[in-house]
C-alpha cells in the first residue's frame, strides 16, 4: 500500500476515526493475546504462522474479487516493508514477552510516535509544536508506569525499545515504498513477513510442543482481529494520515493492556501507574486533536 499521496488531514474523517478505534482497542488486546499464544507455542514461530494464515486468508479473498496480484518489485518492497513490521516489530515483542509482563510490552511500546515523528522529519514531513508536546507528555507517563509496579529485564527492555524502532521505520518506509495497493498491501506484507518469520523460527531451532486449548484460542484471535482487521487498518491510517496520529495508537494499548492484564493475568498496578494512565490519555489527546484549518 503505496502512501505518497498521503496529506496532513485537518479533520479526522470517518473511516479514519473507525481505523483508529480499531488499532486502539484490537492491538491493546493483542500484548494479553500474545502472552497467552506463546505459553505453549514459539514467539517467533506462532507469530509466523499468524501472519501466514492471515496473509493467505486476505489475499485470497482479495483475488477472488480480481484484485491483481503483486509485481515483482512489489512484493520485494512488501518483504522488507514486512521484515521490519512484523519481524523487527512484533517478532521482538514477541520474545520480550517471554521476560516481561503484556502490560509492560505495550507501555514501552509507547515510544513509538516519538520515532515515528524523527523519521517524518528526516523525510521532510513536518510535526507541529502541539504533536511534540504530546509526545513528550505520553513519554513522561511511560516513565511514571517504569518507576511502578510494572517492571521488564534488561534484555527484555531492551527488545521492547527496539521493536518500536523497527515498527517506525518501516511504517515510515511504507510510505514510500512501491507497495501494491489497498488492502492487497497488507496481504503481501502479512505472506512475506509471515514466512521470513517461520525462517528465522527454523534457524534459531525454536521448539515446538503440543499446544493448549488458550494458546490456540489466542493464536486464531491474533490471526483473524490482531493481522487481518487491525493491521488492514494500520496500513490505511499510514496511508492517509500523519505519522504522529497513525502511531498515536501506542499510547492507547497501554489503558487496554494494563487493564486486560489486571483483569485476566494477574497483573497489579497502583496510585502511581493509574496517575501515569492519566497522563498517556492526555498526550494522546494532544497529538490526534485535529489541526486547525490553515488561513486562507
Amino acid at each position: 500500500m503505496s502512501a505518497r499521496t498521503a496529506t496532513a488531514t485537518t479533520s479526522l474523517p470517518t473511516l479514519v476515526i473507525l481505523a483508529l478505534g480499531t488499532v486502539y482497542l484490537i492491538w491493546g488486546s493483542t500484548y494479553f493475546g500474545i502472552k497467552v499464544a506463546i505459553a505453549s507455542l514459539p514467539p517467533l514461530g506462532m507469530l509466523g504462522l499468524r501472519f501466514l494464515i492471515a496473509g493467505a486468508l486476505l489475499y485470497a479473498g482479495l483475488r477472488l474479487r480480481g484484485v491483481p496480484n503483486p509485481g515483482r518489485v512489489q512484493w520485494g518492497w512488501s518483504a522488507l516493508v514486512g521484515l521490519l513490521l512484523l519481524g523487527g516489530g512484533t517478532g521482538l515483542v514477541a520474545l520480550a514477552e517471554k521476560q516481561a509482563s503484556s502490560s509492560v510490552a505495550a507501555l514501552l511500546i509507547a515510544i513509538s510516535p516519538l520515532f515515528a515523528s524523527l523519521f517524518a522529519n528526516l523525510w521532510g514531513e513536518r510535526t507541529s509544536g502541539r504533536e511534540w508536546l504530546g509526545i513528550g507528555v505520553g513519554l513522561v507517563g511511560v516513565a511514571l508506569l517504569n518507576l511502578g509496579e510494572l517492571r521488564a529485564t534488561p534484555l527484555a527492555a531492551l527488545l521492547l525499545i527496539l521493536a518500536p524502532l523497527c515498527w517506525t521505520f518501516g511504517s515510515a518506509l511504507a510510505r514510500r515504498a512501491a507497495l501494491p495497493s489497498g488492502l492487497m498491501g497488507a496481504a503481501a506484507e502479512m505472506l512475506t513477513g509471515g514466512a521470513l518469520l517461520t525462517l528465522l523460527s527454523s534457524l534459531l531451532r525454536e521448539r515446538w510442543h503440543s499446544p493448549t486449548a488458550a494458546s490456540l484460542w489466542a493464536l486464531g484471535y491474533l490471526v483473524v482481529f490482531g493481522s487481518i482487521l487491525a493491521y488492514s487498518a494500520y496500513m490505511y491510517l499510514v496511508a492517509h494520515t500523519r505519522p504522529a496520529l497513525a502511531t498515536s495508537y501506542a499510547y492507547v494499548n497501554p489503558l487496554v493492556a494494563v487493564l486486560l492484564g489486571l483483569g485476566l493475568g494477574g497483573e497489579h498496578l497502583g496510585t502511581l501507574g493509574w496517575l501515569a494512565l492519566g497522563v498517556i490519555v492526555l498526550g494522546v489527546l494532544l497529538v490526534i486533536w485535529p489541526r486547525p484549518e490553515p488561513a486562507a
